[in-house]
């Protein structure tokens, strides 16, 4: 019998058909979730002068201890119309433009304000509370290195450093396809032998989270005619992915219909419990994945192999499902010749306040509804015996 490849061996054999996608210069405004397709340097310094860290009053620091003069007030936004002189001191808000001359910022809480003059009591350190200019980054410098995902912290740094647009690797165009002719769209009545199809949904959503740009096809029935010209279409995309079909009974028709249209099978079948009967196959750079039918199955499968695809695509530094650390909330059984992913809620206890997985009721691979209140995937390795109640394992979270 062929042995199985493993996740990993099944994780490496896609990475190294991922070709990343060319870049293309978009607005700031539209470049959420994408991923730089070079570093994005600073195009001014920042601050771009020195300016006030707190509400108070600029002055010299050899002149304090003592009485100044209040001779100016600034505003974020309108610098001082002249230097400040010896002897004296302007009232500057936070973020205000330190004026030539100050070389500190006194707290308005320690000084007595009589409006045209402060007592202050105490010294201050030149420098104090004065943000210096290209503190926060210097013109030319990386702010955000090519390969990073961009979310709100990174848009708002590249903003602050005045860049406009910026260069993304192209959205990944995905197919998705659900096949079967048992399945029908929820809210229509439900003759015997049929299902709800909710496999593309779930896919896609999952997909669109992880920077594609989906298209979702209308499930197909289990004709041969309807699978080639459908399937066909689906292979116009970057990606893909089809669910159910993929197994050896008489109505699994993807892999064949597939194979006629030129897509080179690389592998079908991984050691994983749920979702064994997956292939991915390539047709010149078109990557195509068959997900298995069952839900729980395909969202597995959709974790472990297909994201991590469109992570490459987009030249993601670290394609690789993210795992977490935790311990398990109760004992679980290693499957001897397959990992598995079990599906659990995350909860937090114990004397460290560690991550505890719960592991949910009904694992059986499809049973999407059960999985509903799940928020992690727990890998059990395989092998003999248990994790036992307390011990540690590694997770996927799911959003």
């Amino acid at each position: 019998m062929r042995a199985l490849l493993t996740v990993e061996e099944a994780q490496a054999a896609i990475l190294e058909r991922c070709v990343p996608l060319d870049a293309e210069t978009i607005p700031l405004e539209r470049a959420a979730g994408r991923v730089t397709a070079e570093a994005v340097v600073a195009r001014v310094d920042l601050p771009p002068f020195p300016s006030s860290a707190m509400d108070g009053f600029a002055v010299r620091a050899a002149d304090v201890p003592g009485r100044l003069a209040v001779v100016a007030r600034i505003a974020a936004g309108s610098p001082a119309e002249r230097p400040l002189g010896p002897g004296e001191a302007m009232s500057i808000s936070t973020g205000g433009v330190v004026p030539n001359g100050a070389d500190a910022v006194v707290p308005i809480e320690v000084v007595t304000d009589d409006g045209d003059a402060i007592d202050v009591p105490e010294a201050v350190s030149a420098g104090a509370h004065v943000r210096p200019r290209g503190g926060d980054v210097r013109m030319g410098d990386a702010i955000v290195a090519a390969g990073v995902r961009l979310g709100a912290t990174q848009l708002g740094a590249i903003a602050a450093a005045g860049v406009p647009e910026l260069s993304c690797a192209r959205s990944p165009r995905v197919t998705v396809l659900a096949t079967g002719t048992e399945l029908v769209a929820p809210g229509t009545p439900l003759a015997p032998g049929q299902v709800y199809e909710a496999n593309a949904l779930m896919l896609a959503t999952a997909l669109a989270a992880a920077g594609a740009d989906v298209e979702r096809l209308p499930a197909v029935s289990d004709d041969e005619d309807a699978h080639r010209d459908v399937i066909a279409r689906g292979l116009q995309a970057d990606v893909l992915v089809t669910s159910g079909g993929v197994s050896v009974g008489p109505h699994d028709l993807v892999r064949r219909i597939e194979a006629e249209l030129g897509v080179e099978e690389v592998f079908w079948q991984v050691a994983v419990k749920p979702g064994k009967p997956v292939a991915f196959g390539v047709r010149g750079r078109t990557l195509v994945f068959g997900l298995p039918g069952n839900p729980v199955s395909s969202l597995v499968a959709c974790e472990l192999l297909v994201k991590p695809a469109l992570r490459a695509l987009q030249g993601l530094a670290d394609p690789l499902p993210r795992f977490e650390h935790g311990r398990a909330g109760s004992a679980l059984r290693r499957n001897a010749a397959r990992d598995e992913l079990v599906r659990a809620r995350i909860a937090v206890g114990g004397d460290d306040d560690d991550v505890v997985l719960e592991p949910l009721a009904g694992q059986e691979s499809h049973m999407i509804v059960r999985a509903a209140s799940a928020d992690a995937l727990v890998h059990v390795a395989r092998g003999d015996g248990a994790i036992e109640a307390g011990e540690a394992v590694s997770f996927i979270r799911l959003y």
